[in-house]
């Protein structure tokens, strides 16, 4: 039994979900999302709650009964209050500034480096070394954080580069005489 797929998903005031067939839409304050289950589990709406039942005992509708819960949920969560990932910035000349759609990074290369911030994602540049990814689908604001992140990882003797924040980079010492 899945402890996860057991607890029905809440929908908070101002969130509405719909369900025909196997697609479920979430409409909230900060967007429309949709999440197509598989024919595996079952989705119902009804009080308030998104219960999601498996249909069968196999191992395939066990696997998709908690998965599907928790794409269910991340739903909910991101038109109501939206995914937020930071990213922090160290190193001595390196630095952000946001022009437009556009994220303009100097990270200590012989170029400066252009990130365009594709649609459904804000990216948002409050200080110098600290950048902002937001929005309301979760696994794309992850891989934006991440493709940011991929072009200047921090490095573990300095420190240099591109975390997340309060991401712990295990320090090497450098070499001795």
């Amino acid at each position: 039994m899945s402890r996860i797929g057991k607890r029905p998903v809440e929908l908070p005031k101002g969130v509405e979900a719909s369900v025909s067939g196997q697609t479920i839409e979430v409409k909230g304050p900060k967007g429309t999302r949709r999440f197509t289950a598989t024919d595996d589990v079952a989705l119902k709406v009804e009080d308030g709650t998104v219960t999601v039942t498996p249909r069968g005992t196999s191992k395939r509708a066990r696997q998709q009964w908690g998965m599907s819960r928790t794409m269910v949920e991340n739903l909910v969560t991101g038109v109501n209050s939206g995914f937020k990932k930071e990213l922090e910035i160290q190193g001595v000349g390196y630095r952000a500034q946001m022009q437009g759609n556009v994220l303009k990074l100097n990270l200590g290369l012989s170029h400066d480096v252009d990130f365009q911030a594709p649609e459904g994602v804000t990216i948002t540049v409050p200080k110098q070394t600290q950048i902002i990814v937001e929005g309301i689908d979760q696994q794309l604001v992850g891989q934006v954080a991440a493709n940011i992140r991929e072009w200047r990882r921090p490095e573990p003797y300095k420190g240099k580069g591109i975390r997340y924040k309060g991401e712990f980079i295990f320090r090497k010492e450098g070499k001795k005489k």
